[in-house]
């Protein structure tokens, strides 16, 4: 009886590539079927994936943090059954034009021979370059917002997705932050060797899903655009005049433009409303006063600028993916006190 293949799967790494998120991958992908076994009856048993690590050339190379990787090359490797992207770090304004030109061609090559590409953290951004994410949507790290929407824009960044698998079916998986590569792996071997072969490895390595989405780790960018000076000059006062009454009339005032056309002007040159803006700088600086857990809630509100209590709530569950009261118990006790 001929033994089927094992689904092969491989890593492309780069020298941009986190070594977190590479050898985290293979390591764990590479135990199923083998670890399990060895930890509850002492008997190691086989290796159910093929894991192999990729990049542009077989060339060794050193990744962040200057960890060696020797790769197999991807003109070696014709055939596979997924393809994950590392992360591939570009800073939050850079997109990768011109950059991973062998990468992309032979991504879309491994796409249309069937196999499913999937992303990691910014290696999203790498897809979204090579046009296989048009017209669709996406997860990557939160602090690619607004590169996405300015050199992407026919990718759809969803903001609080962990793993994005709306195109599944049409061979594409992205995944959120850097640590939503354990959500990944445990999906793919799932979706690969079976539901109990995802459980045993969850519990090997203490793996859990990010149930929470990314909504409650977003971070607002407070980066001053420089396309618009009129613009930029507005958000640089209201970084420190957030909490006033009527901010946006005030904007509206010091830009001397007419309030509809402040208005446009400031959506093209932020991505905001103005409004909406006020309301993200206003939640950034409540998360760091519940952070420290010694604020009352409704104290935290109107110190940022709400009066209604309600309101606040409702506000800060709608931008951060949980209630106050949730959002300090996930973060204020993140670290354990000595």
């Amino acid at each position: 009886m001929t033994q089927k293949p094992k689904p092969r799967v491989a890593l492309l790494a780069a020298p941009e590539t986190s070594p977190l998120v590479l050898y985290g991958l293979y390591d764990v992908l590479s135990s199923v079927g083998a670890v399990y076994l060895d930890m509850v009856a002492g008997a190691p048993g086989e290796a159910l994936l093929d894991v192999c690590i990729v990049a542009a050339s077989r060339e060794p190379f050193r990744c962040a943090s200057n960890v060696l990787v020797e790769p197999t090359g991807i003109d070696d490797l014709d055939e596979v059954d997924v393809v994950i992207v590392c992360d591939m770090y570009t800073p939050i304004d850079t997109p990768l034009t011109g950059r991973y030109v062998r990468e992309i061609a032979w991504l879309r090559r491994m796409h249309a021979k069937g196999a499913l590409i999937t992303s990691v953290c910014s290696g999203s951004v790498l897809l979204a370059e090579s046009g296989l994410l048009d017209g669709r949507t996406c997860s990557a790290h939160w602090a690619y917002r607004d590169l996405f929407r300015r050199h992407y824009p026919r990718v759809h960044l969803l903001m609080d997705a962990i793993l994005d698998r709306q195109s599944e079916s049409q061979g594409l998986i992205t995944a959120a932050g850097v640590m939503a590569w354990q959500d990944l792996a445990l999906h793919l071997i799932d979706r690969y060797l079976g539901h109990e072969h995802a459980m045993r490895t969850a519990k090997i390595f203490l793996l859990t899903s990010h149930d929470d989405g990314q909504l409650p780790f977003v971070t607002m960018s407070r980066y001053i655009q420089k396309d618009d000076a009129t613009i930029a000059r507005c958000q640089t006062w209201i970084a420190d005049n957030y909490t006033i009454a009527n901010p946006v009339t005030a904007m509206c005032e010091r830009s001397g433009l007419k309030p509809r056309t402040f208005a446009r002007r400031f959506k093209a040159a932020t991505g905001y409303l103005p409004m909406d803006y006020v309301h993200a700088l206003r939640i950034e600086e409540a998360k760091q006063l519940i952070e420290t857990g010694l604020t009352g809630i409704d104290d935290v509100g109107f110190q940022v600028g709400y009066e209604d209590p309600t309101f606040f709530r409702r506000l800060f569950k709608r931008r951060a993916g949980l209630t106050p009261a949730a959002y300090r118990r996930k973060f204020a006790r993140l670290v354990a006190a000595e």
